[in-house]
């Protein structure tokens, strides 16, 4: 057994472990044992520089370069081949814009683009060429996204994306819902974030009194692709987030070398379930420039699926389904 790495001393602000996310792939690899001379790694990209926080980098395991965490942040030649079908705008977000840092694809409820700042960089990132600096929902405390939805009534549910919205201040969050509930027309707020997984002491008690005094429903979707990355602390702030009144689902996405096996489906299922978080969605890859070597092909997801649901109960197994540029809904497989 490969032993895991030991976890490094944290101080308690999750600002500053944020700030500190930044890493160089050499020092990543150095820390965990391995030689990054053996590793085709890419060239540093100042666009998408490597990031990882240090609780996400403590549960890697030290000595084995196909850890499924550090494959998932390891910036590696791979992304830099341009593949036919690979497209920097895979699903569409730039012609489902309504105003400034709001993407209206779906009916009934919006997307919002609270920030462009990740506390992780995934290498697979749908949204690693999105134009953050002109498509933000934040600029002028919300303004443009807030005229938006008054002029668009029939919008009930307001969704949180990014970057991460847990990135931002719970300030700046509750800036936004006051005006959201001024509105009267809100009813359902989603939020998706992988911070709670990355850097689970995002996860304070000012964040869990603003979402426990919200009038509406919540919803966080968190994003964790492996049972690997849910430890006890972050099983921790998952019950906080319950009891404040938050409703935990998780979606995943189906990876080459990560999680494409059904061993990994069933632990993730299972760790998520042990956690309080219900299996929301696992999704084939967004075909964004970058990500090729990251695909499991439509046949294989299948397979994959299939035996989830032979051996796992219902409300275990996700919904397979993949986001088709146009397309009013997710689709299916």
């Amino acid at each position: 057994m490969i032993p895991s790495a030991t976890p490094l001393a944290q101080p308690a602000d999750w600002r500053q472990l944020y700030r500190e996310s930044a890493i160089s792939a050499a020092d990543l690899l150095h820390s965990l044992a391995l030689d990054a001379d053996a590793l085709q790694l890419a060239p540093a990209d100042a666009q998408f520089p490597l990031r990882a926080p240090a609780p996400f980098r403590a549960r890697m395991r030290i000595g084995d370069a196909a850890d499924p965490l550090l494959r998932q942040v390891l910036p590696l030649i791979d992304e830099t081949r341009r593949v036919p079908g690979f497209e920097f705008d895979a699903v569409g977000d730039l012609g489902s814009r309504g105003a400034s840092g709001v993407l209206h694809k779906y009916h009934g409820r919006v997307l919002l683009i609270a920030t462009g700042s990740c506390a992780i960089h995934c290498r697979y990132c749908f949204r690693r060429h999105f134009p953050y600096s002109e498509e933000l929902a934040a600029k002028q405390s919300w303004a443009a996204a807030l005229d938006y939805l008054r002029q668009h009534p029939d919008v009930s549910e307001v969704i949180l994306s990014g970057g991460d919205p847990l990135a931002l201040s719970t300030s700046k969050l509750r800036e936004l819902t006051d005006g959201l509930i001024a509105l009267g027309t809100i009813r359902r707020l989603r939020i998706h974030s992988r911070l709670p997984v990355v850097i689970p002491q995002r996860v304070d008690a000012d964040l869990l009194d603003w979402l426990a005094g919200l009038p509406w429903p919540i919803t966080l979707v968190l994003h964790s692709n492996h049972a690997q990355e849910i430890d006890d602390q972050v099983a921790d702030v998952c019950a906080r987030l319950r009891a404040a009144g938050t409703h935990l689902l998780n979606q995943a996405v189906l990876l080459r070398g990560v999680n494409d096996s059904i061993r990994a489906q069933l632990q993730l299922s299972e760790a998520l379930w042990a956690s309080g978080v219900l299996p929301y969605y696992l999704h084939l890859l967004d075909r964004t420039h970058g990500s090729a070597h990251f695909e499991v092909g439509e046949s294989d997801a299948r397979a994959i699926y299939a035996e989830m649901r032979r051996q796992l109960p219902g409300y275990l197994v996700p919904r397979l389904a993949r986001e088709i540029a146009g397309e009013p809904h997710k689709t299916w497989l």
